[in-house]
């Protein structure tokens, strides 16, 4: 049965006449000849597929990718098309071949996961900005203005103001705008502080080391926080190198096994 151009009303006129393709598609079984049929009608529709995938241009993706993004919806569209239920097929393709490309857009387009609310509200603010861009003059549309055209709080236009921005993540390696020397983006960024590993051992030992005789306590705090040798340390105290040597070895043996016992208690 040969698909032609429809003498019906369409709103479109890439709509061709295939309900009676589609009527012959739901009696047939599977097999080679439903196959051929399907591929008829897919390529009977194309054109209308091609002019929705048009309506998404110049959003980041290639017209040819959103083509065949669209065709694919189209394609199970016709799979899924029962015609006893008497709805027109473009009403039922149109939703399909739209929702497909919205999802090829929420899927793979965006660098990072972003919530579906979001991006909902990111569309409405762009449609909203493009809409008062012909009509408020000498200016650009504020987030009250935004607010009431598209009938949002003025809470969500924020955050869909922000999501403008973040379709595409930036690199940490780019350069930030307006560097002469070549100043990243992570160069920016903070590193971790090694001091904060010395964190919780300072404070497990701390009781402890406040509990040693006020001698010992001196020696250690001369040697680990004063960086001072055990000749010096020695030399100030009036007592030998070797005295030194056994006294810290001592107190620090005594604060470990101390600080184990507090840690398995």
């Amino acid at each position: 049965m040969p698909i032609h151009a429809s003498a019906k009303h369409h709103p479109h006129n890439d709509a061709p006449e295939t309900a009676a393709a589609f009527r012959e598609l739901a009696a047939l079984p599977p097999g080679h000849r439903r196959d051929t049929l399907s591929g008829e009608i897919v390529e009977a529709w194309l054109p209308m597929a091609h002019r929705i995938a048009g309506r998404f241009r110049n959003r980041g993706e290639s017209l040819d990718d959103l083509r065949q993004v669209a065709a694919l919806g189209l394609v199970k569209a016709v799979a899924r098309y029962d015609p006893e239920r008497g709805k027109a097929f473009e009403s039922y393709a149109v939703p399909t071949i739209t929702g497909e490309i919205k999802r090829h857009f929420r899927d793979h387009m965006w660098t990072l996961h972003v919530p579906r609310r979001v991006q909902d509200l990111r569309n409405r603010v762009r449609f909203a900005r493009q809409d008062l861009a012909q009509s408020v003059s000498g200016r650009r549309p504020t987030v009250a203005d935004i607010a009431a055209h598209a009938d949002m709080s003025e809470e969500d236009v924020r955050v869909g103001m922000e999501a403008l921005e973040s379709f595409t993540a930036l690199s940490l390696d780019a350069e930030l705008p307006g560097s002469e020397d070549g100043y990243s983006l992570g160069d920016a960024l903070g590193s971790a502080d090694p001091a904060l590993d010395l964190v919780v051992d300072r404070e497990a030992v701390k009781h402890r080391l406040a509990a040693l005789p006020e001698r010992e306590r001196s020696i250690l705090y001369m040697r680990f926080f004063g960086d001072m040798t055990q000749s010096r340390i020695a030399e100030q105290l009036g007592i030998s190198q070797m005295h030194v040597s056994r006294l810290i070895s001592r107190c620090c043996g005594r604060v470990r096994e101390q600080v184990m016992k507090d840690a398995i208690r």
